[in-house]
């Protein structure tokens, strides 16, 4: 089920945070009439194509917080695996460098309410056990989220696929300009460029906020 336009799950768990220091209760909600939020998932610590995506987003990140708006990856490995991670260097695949908030979601709870946990737990009654069927890992789900809490976006990529992290500035830059001039962005729309309104009479005006 979409959770565009509905409150973004909840949650309180382990982090690692600017890249060094882990703790036991981060949450997003800190960030609720402060700041917009990206919010990542990835499959899994020490693999290939993940390091990649990090990286990118902390290229980037800058950029993003010039919008008033904070970056926040999550996987279900431990906080001692993120930090792990965090301490190994690029040219040896790790993510050193990286200063964002990385979540742990061992429980997979995480991701399973943000709907982006690649398998399921099934019950088997005759056995009266538990298993599970899948990948017990993370989607690349992506979720932008605003300063009320709510998501305005989302995105879910299957494993071997790697993100355009400036597709996320450009929807992050909409958002904004949605919220800043109650007006709607057409397809392909980048910040500067004319948006739309629709009049009283139900037809397309556009705008130029050059």
């Amino acid at each position: 089920m979409a959770l565009v336009g509905k409150k973004a799950p909840s949650f309180v768990a382990g982090a690692v945070i600017n890249g060094e220091e882990i703790v036991t209760d981060f949450s997003l909600d800190q960030y609720i009439g402060k700041n917009h939020v990206i919010f990542f998932f990835y499959p899994k610590d020490f693999t290939f194509v993940c390091p990649t995506e990090l990286h990118a987003f902390q290229e980037k990140l800058a950029e993003f917080e010039k919008r008033g708006a904070v970056v926040v990856g999550c996987s279900t490995d431990t906080e001692e695996t993120h930090l792990a991670w965090l301490n190994t260097p690029k040219d040896n695949g790790g993510i050193q460098g990286v200063t964002y908030p990385i979540v742990a979601d061992a429980s997979k709870t995480i991701a399973m309410n943000y709907g982006v946990l690649a398998g399921e737990y099934e019950f088997d009654a005759d056995t009266q056990l538990w298993s599970f069927k899948g990948a017990p890992v993370a989607y690349r789900g992506t979720f932008l989220i605003d300063k009320e809490g709510i998501v305005r976006h989302e995105s879910i990529n299957d494993l071997p696929l790697g993100r355009n992290i400036d597709e996320y500035l450009r929807l992050l830059d909409a958002q904004l300009h949605v919220e800043k001039y109650g007006e709607v962005c057409p397809a392909n729309w980048e910040e500067g460029e004319k948006a739309m309104k629709a009049s009283t009479e139900g037809v397309i005006e556009y705008f130029s906020n050059n």
